[in-house]
């Protein structure tokens, strides 16, 4: 069974960076696609950023294009978001997550596999 578990949030001024985790147990990165997600208080989880399995290629949410990286380190089963930038407005809880397909989606529907999310706090 797939199991991903998120580190690396925490607490950041305005224009800081911080580079979240994703360590994936139980598959690998050859059978699905994976994902960043984030929620923040009152608003829907939205897509931040995905890896393809099919092709190891990536897409962003606009909002974040430029100023975030997704990556994976295969040797280590373990996804990164690295995140330069950082506005007031990437406050959120981030989620790693495995979908069902090897094509990744902004579809928060597609992925079946979660993380338990990790607090990301950008202080203007």
């Amino acid at each position: 069974d797939v199991q991903l578990q998120a580190s690396g949030g925490g607490l950041v001024h305005a224009g800081g960076s911080l580079t979240l985790s994703c360590a994936v147990s139980g598959s690998t990165f050859d059978d699905y696609a994976i994902g960043w997600f984030r929620q923040a208080p009152g608003k829907e989880r939205e897509g931040v950023s995905y890896i393809s399995s099919s092709d190891g290629s990536t897409d962003y949410a606009d909002s974040v294009k430029g100023r975030f990286t997704i990556s994976r380190d295969r040797a280590k089963n373990t996804m990164y978001l690295q995140m330069n930038s950082l506005k007031a407005e990437d406050t959120a809880v981030y989620y790693c997550a495995a979908s069902r397909y090897a094509v990744g989606s902004s579809e928060a529907r597609h992925y079946t596999k979660w993380g338990q999310g990790t607090q990301v706090t950008v202080s203007s």
